[in-house]
């Protein structure tokens, strides 16, 4: 595809590779959509380059002013069953983690909402891995674990992001006890958004993907930056630093003087994405 083209190079073990050339990821960009499908049969095994793939995928994205929204999704049975322990050694372990958390900075920094379908089991970084994102849609054929305990080591990227999504308690118990839990449980613990029977994902994932791209994108990098950017404050520099954004970013947009203008005119906004 053209898109493809377009996107940056990056370099996996001493080689240059393009987009188009990922062996554990597919890449699609539809309108105001980009899909990232994460490929590598039969359990979505977490390895070096898969990660780097997704990783690069998502950051060439953040120029991209027609793109509005990022899927993440699987081309297999099971979402992800974790890192591949084949390359989980002590020689490896810090590539491996640096490309891990790579994944998870680009996720964070990208100026695009990002959504997340779980339609599988999704274990140890594959869990990680959907926790993280944006907004997740689930089937009651999803199930979350961080199994890593029983192995011996504790899964330190849940250990941060889990406080903040299910609070330090709730947290202390996934991670130390290694149980996975299932899609029901995930959304009463706020890691699902929406809970779905399986013949209706594609269905509620079509109609969130509309209500969100007919939003300006801009408008949505905005409204993304002042929440992820306001955790970890006190309530007060939280409120600083989202007023900040609206007085001194968002409302210099092309885009917010358009919705004023379209609200008081009584029409639908035309949207420019900047």
């Amino acid at each position: 595809m053209p898109e493809e083209a377009e996107l940056q190079e990056f370099s996996q073990g001493g080689l240059t590779i393009k987009p188009k050339d990922f062996k554990f990821v597919r890449y699609h960009l539809e309108g105001p959509v980009a899909r990232m499908t994460l490929n590598r049969p039969k359990y979505n095994l977490l390895n070096e380059r898969m990660l780097n793939e997704l990783a690069y995928g998502i950051e060439s994205l953040h120029e991209k002013d027609e793109v509005k929204l990022i899927i993440l999704d699987s081309a297999c049975e099971v979402f992800s069953g974790g890192i591949d322990l084949g390359e989980y050694t002590s020689q490896r372990v810090f590539q491996m983690l640096d490309a891990f958390h790579h994944v998870f900075t680009a996720i964070m920094d990208v100026s695009k909402p990002v959504l997340t379908i779980i339609n599988g089991p999704a274990i140890g970084g594959g869990s990680e891995l959907a926790a993280f994102g944006d907004l997740v849609i689930a089937t009651p054929k999803a199930r979350f674990g961080q199994p890593e305990i029983t192995i011996g080591v504790f899964p330190p990227l849940a250990s941060s992001i889990f406080p903040h999504v299910v609070g330090p308690k709730l947290a202390l118990e996934l991670v130390l006890t290694g149980e996975a839990i299932t899609a029901e449980r995930a959304k009463d613990l706020g890691l699902v958004n929406r809970l779905v029977p399986e013949d209706q994902l594609d269905k509620t994932v079509d109609l969130l993907v509309k209500q969100i791209t007919a939003q300006s994108g801009a408008v949505l990098t905005m409204a993304k930056k002042a929440i992820l950017g306001g955790m970890g404050m006190t309530l007060r520099d939280g409120l600083k630093n989202s007023m900040n954004i609206f007085l001194n970013e968002l409302y210099r947009l092309e885009d917010s003087q358009e919705g004023v203008r379209a609200l008081v005119e009584k029409r639908k906004p035309q949207w420019k994405n900047r």
